[in-house]
């Protein structure tokens, strides 16, 4: 036990040290240059280039450098880098283009911006944060977080020693959330749950019972009215909604999403997949507006579902999530708000309840054919974790950046669903590496259980209050589930 206490806590150190500590603040968009010691566990090493993104710690690695370094290893990937584009082919002999571990030739500012490039392993496009640089050669070269690497590779990496990494080959890719939080990762976070919605079982909580703006997750409540509208015969999927005045003026708003205009008719099975998947506000207050007749007798029906779900710190003041200003001499800015734990019952009730849900939150593309548009879906996990089948994203400047994750999972007996919440991360990118790592996270528990759990299941129909708090949480198996 000993040894693997050391061993986790050296994983999340590393986690820690290279990918989230803060602490020293510098221009933003300013590129640190450095270089790492990069070893591996069958002894090959090398130096490879970094770049501190406007913080120290907030070190970005060269895919070339360590893709020579594990060339010889059973982690070897070759690299396709263009200026916009990456392509990484797992198993496969890594061609050096030159330059390869060797530190850079001065230290002057790079100059290269944080982007979600174009980026593709074993021909499937997932969705990371990275830096691409021109070096003199007229080689790119792509830079990027050491934890997603590992998450890529499923490989565990560890800092021995201050500007070295070691990478283990033989050892798959896990990681604690309990540890993370002790060592302070989740201070940047408002509030996480992670569980079993089919069974009710808690896998980790962090703030899970405080009440937080959740934005354009709101739109979750939204759509489980409108499922249940359906299912009641007040509407079909098919049936067309009218544009009104209302939606028309908050499309051309500032928080306009999809374009609509007064008397367009739209159906409601598009209307869903705009409030879904590229987060529309006019396509959730035209369901609404279709549901109740207007969106405040819409906003009382949730807030009465939220009370009958036992949703103890949920309130609602529209359909969407936007702040929404009180009609008074001094205009009060409220929010949908709701706890980590009240949103794991809702969408624990809507998946049981109304499954085929994720029929659209898992489509990462769909047209609107009423409108002649294509919409996209803003959920990145998508893309980097097969089992993840949605649910929604949601941003304010007072929420931060939430995510609401569905995985499917099967343990041969039955499908199962698990939900991770994260609510008021710092941006997207933060948003999208904390909740694939809880992802990661809940599909270890899933797979191969908790050692030494004090975790209260919630059971019955709907899920209710698991008053033990998670004291330690500590992954030993290794995880069976690689990401490709």
């Amino acid at each position: 036990m000993k040894a693997i206490l050391q061993k986790t806590n050296s994983f999340i150190l590393s986690v820690i040290l290279i990918c989230f500590m803060l602490p020293f603040p510098v221009d933003a968009a300013y590129q640190i240059p450095r270089t790492y010691q990069v070893q591996t566990d069958i002894g090959t090493a090398g130096t490879v280039k970094t770049l501190d993104y406007s913080y120290d710690y907030n070190t970005y690695f060269s895919l070339r450098d360590i893709a020579m370094v594990l060339r010889d290893t059973s982690k070897s990937f070759s690299l396709e880098i263009t200026k916009n584009a990456v392509a990484l082919n797992l198993g496969n002999a890594y061609i050096p283009v030159g330059g390869e571990n060797i530190p850079w030739e001065n230290s002057e500012n790079p100059n290269v911006s944080l982007r979600r490039n174009e980026f593709q392993v074993n021909g499937q496009k997932v969705s990371y944060y990275t830096m691409i640089v021109a070096f003199p050669s007229g080689a790119y070269d792509c830079f990027m977080m050491a934890v997603d690497l590992a998450m890529i590779l499923d490989m565990d990496i560890t800092v021995p020693n201050v500007g070295v990494l070691q990478m283990n080959t033989q050892v798959p890719f896990s990681m604690s959330p309990v540890t993370l939080e002790q060592t302070g990762y989740f201070y940047g976070v408002n509030g996480v749950f992670v569980g079993n919605a089919t069974t009710g079982e808690l896998y980790y909580q962090y703030q899970s019972d405080m009440s937080y703006p959740i934005a354009s997750t709101s739109k979750l409540m939204t759509c489980l009215l409108t499922m249940e509208a359906i299912a009641a015969g007040q509407l079909s999927l098919e049936q067309t909604v009218t544009v009104s005045e209302a939606a028309h003026a908050l499309s051309i708003s500032g928080d306009g999403v999809i374009p609509l205009e007064v008397g367009q008719q739209i159906t409601v099975q598009e209307l869903l997949i705009g409030a879904l998947l590229p987060s529309s506000n006019e396509c959730a207050l035209c369901l609404a507006e279709a549901i109740a007749g207007s969106e405040g007798a819409f906003v009382s029906a949730m807030n009465q579902k939220a009370l009958d779900l036992g949703l103890s710190q949920a309130v609602f003041f529209n359909s969407h999530g936007l702040p929404f200003y009180t009609q008074t001499p001094v205009p009060a800015k409220c929010q949908n708000r709701m706890s980590a734990k009240d949103m794991f019952r809702m969408c624990s009730y809507l998946l049981k309840v109304y499954p085929q849900i994720k029929d659209i939150t898992s489509m990462e593309k769909a047209t609107l054919q009423s409108l002649n548009l294509e919409v996209h879906n803003l959920n990145p996990l998508l893309r980097n974790i097969p089992q993840v089948t949605g649910l929604k994203t949601g941003t304010t400047n007072k929420s931060g950046a939430c995510l609401v994750t569905s995985l499917t999972v099967d343990n041969g007996t039955m499908k199962n669903d698990l939900v991770v919440v994260v609510l008021g991360t710092e941006d997207s990118i933060e948003r999208g590496r904390v909740s694939t790592l809880l992802a990661k996270y809940a599909l270890q528990a899933f797979y191969t259980g908790i050692e030494e759990p004090e975790v209260d299941s919630i059971s019955g129909n709907l899920p209710t209050h698991a008053e033990a708090a998670v004291d330690w949480i500590l992954q030993t198996a290794k995880s069976t589930v690689s990401p490709f």
